[in-house]
């Protein structure tokens, strides 16, 4: 989908996403509300919110788990996104042992997928790879093996950032890289730093299908349509 897009087309995209610690129930309800005036594809909360999300009625909703560090037991990410999907969730977003990828520990980042691949049954399985990260302190090379390694796990995304590393968010030459390492089989979500219409294009452009955004009706203002 080239630079054209209208904002109908852009909104589509986009998983209106509220991850701060200070979120409250009434925060996620307004959030709920902005997401269907704005048309967008789902919102994303904290695993705590779903069920706010859910009584707020009428769009998708996604949650996160392991988030943000992706230090956590395989064991309880998996019942972290278990209970998300529970609760009514119809995505989770999970993010990976990130230190554990830079190591080389590419079995033990599949496996940690696997994990709560397992126990999420039917629910879309995005995967947090912190993009920056790996581009940063590896290579392509690396981000790419991570890449594989979560679509051989199960997963239907691949994911840029978690938005909360200091390394930084969605860059599009990881876009790039990631859309090459999957083919089109997954999805890729762009999420981190994405900040204006201009910004959401380009990663668009590079191969993302999906787009995290806390701002997102800033970004569908640049566009017309």
């Amino acid at each position: 989908m080239p630079s054209h897009l209208t904002r109908q087309q852009l909104a589509a995209l986009v998983d209106h996403t509220l991850l701060k610690p200070e979120a409250t129930v009434a925060d996620v309800t307004a959030l709920v509300a902005e997401a269907a005036d704005l048309g967008v594809y789902a919102v994303c909360v904290s695993p705590s919110m779903v069920s706010a999300a859910i009584a707020a009625g009428g769009t998708r909703v996604a949650a996160v788990a392991g988030f943000p560090s992706g230090k956590h037991a395989s064991v309880i990410k998996a019942q972290e996104a278990a209970q998300a999907v529970a609760d009514g969730a119809a995505e989770v977003d999970m993010v990976i042992d990130v230190g554990a990828a830079l190591a080389g520990e590419i079995q033990a980042v599949r496996a940690d997928i696997e994990a709560v691949r397992a126990a999420t049954g039917g629910a879309v399985l995005k995967v947090i790879v912190e993009s920056a990260v790996l581009l940063g302190q590896a290579n392509e090379g690396v981000l790419t093996t991570v890449c594989r390694a979560a679509e051989q796990a199960g997963a239907d995304f691949v994911k840029t950032s978690t938005g909360f590393h200091p390394a930084g968010g969605a860059t599009v030459r990881a876009v790039e890289v990631m859309h090459q390492a999957v083919g089109g089989r997954l999805g890729v979500k762009a999420s981190g730093g994405i900040r204006s219409a201009a910004d959401a294009v380009a990663m668009v452009d590079a191969g993302a299908t999906r787009l995290g955004l806390s701002g997102t009706r800033v970004v569908l203002d640049g566009l017309r349509g």
